[in-house]
């Protein structure tokens, strides 16, 4: 797992790096516990947005663990804590559609995806 090179600074910076700055962050449920951390995000090519966040969650040392992607609008970095920040609880990570192999270009699953978060569809 990496971690920040420096704590992210919203006033000095406008550009994160995903491979530097985004994975391997902690991800925090609304109350504080910690719900894992992001191990990659997904970025729509077409219009160049980052729509995912894929949380790796769960496990022990990274054994066991699932991955939920998660719509990246649901994450909101906190400078204090050096995380993001979600409003998910764990038992909605743990009833989130499970992805298949093709999730990626599944859009009927990606649908069902953001509608579980109660996101709008990126793709509209």
């Amino acid at each position: 797992m990496t971690t920040h090179a420096a704590p992210l600074n919203a006033a000095t910076s406008s550009l994160i790096s995903g491979k530097d700055d985004v994975k391997g962050t902690k991800v925090y449920s609304p109350s504080g516990d910690d719900l894992g951390h992001i191990d990659d995000v997904m970025i729509d090519p077409s219009s160049g947005k980052v729509v995912y966040g894929v949380l790796q969650f769960g496990g022990f040392l990274g054994l066991g663990s699932d991955y939920h992607p998660i719509p990246f609008g649901k994450l909101r970095y906190d400078h204090a804590r050096h995380g993001y920040v979600t409003d998910l609880t764990r038992d909605q990570l743990e009833g989130a559609p499970r992805h298949a192999d093709n999730w990626r270009t599944d859009r009927a699953w990606q649908q069902r995806s953001y509608e579980h978060y109660g996101v709008p569809l990126y793709w509209v």
